[in-house]
């Protein structure tokens, strides 16, 4: 069973109350009334209402200063404003406080009844238009789980070749890092300083073929890793337009 839209009606005279009772009563609405703006704002922080309609002039707090109240605490409620005459510089705050309608004595059923079809239609594509943006973001997120799930293969496969290539080449490195200070060590003596450097030039001429090897052997995967990776990019790409 579907809910009943309530409406308030906030006017301080009762034939006007009566009319909006009997008005939209018959169309499905359930409508509650008020005699001011200090009834209607206790009303209002009781319970939620989907549409609002106040007098525009009442005693105490005027229909402005409810509209103004309601748009401050619950902005998406719709405001539809009753007057007997009005002017540009109250309807003008009347728009400032997100009035969203204007309806002008004498009152008739028919306009009752479409002000609170218009308001209804008003809030439901502002609702419609805050979560479009949302929806439409949506379809990105599989794209790039997809990419993430590929870089996760291609890391997976290239694990073994990495640690083959920390294997190789880590040896190659501390030799050199240990020669490299055993010269600077020598080079410190003037005596050994000879010595130091044809250790050094001995050093290198004995790691060079290891250190082609090294290279040799890690390009291949370095290389294969990069086609890998760029073509999961391109094919992750070309799924996602």
């Amino acid at each position: 069973m579907t809910a009943l839209r309530k409406v308030l009606v906030v006017d301080d005279d009762p034939v006007v109350r009566k009319s909006f009772d009997r008005v939209l009563s018959g169309k499905g609405y359930a409508v509650i009334t008020a005699e001011n703006g200090e009834e209607a704002l206790r009303k209002l922080s009781e319970e939620d209402y989907d549409v609002v309609y106040t007098d525009i002039r009442m005693p105490g707090m005027n229909g402005l200063e409810v509209a103004e109240q309601v748009n401050a605490r619950r902005p998406w409620t719709p405001v539809v404003i009753i007057t007997g005459y009005g002017t540009e510089a109250a309807e003008a705050r009347a728009e400032a406080a997100g009035v969203s309608n204007f309806l002008h004595k004498p009152l008739t059923p028919e306009m009752i009844a479409g002000s609170a079809r218009e308001a209804l239609a008003a809030t439901a594509v502002m609702a419609e238009a805050a979560v479009l943006p949302a929806a439409a973001e949506a379809p990105v997120a599989e794209p790039v789980a997809r990419e993430s799930a590929l870089k996760n293969v291609l890391l997976f496969l290239a694990a073994p070749f990495i640690a083959l290539a920390y294997v190789i080449a880590l040896p190659f490195v501390g030799l050199g890092v240990l020669a490299v200070l055993a010269v600077r060590a020598a080079a410190g003596s003037k005596r050994v300083a000879t010595i130091g450097l044809a250790l050094k030039n001995t050093v290198l001429i004995v790691l060079s073929p290891f250190i082609g090897l090294a290279y040799v052997l890690l390009v291949p995967f370095i290389g294969l890793g990069m086609l890998a990776w760029m073509g999961g990019r391109a094919w992750v790409r070309g799924r996602a337009r």
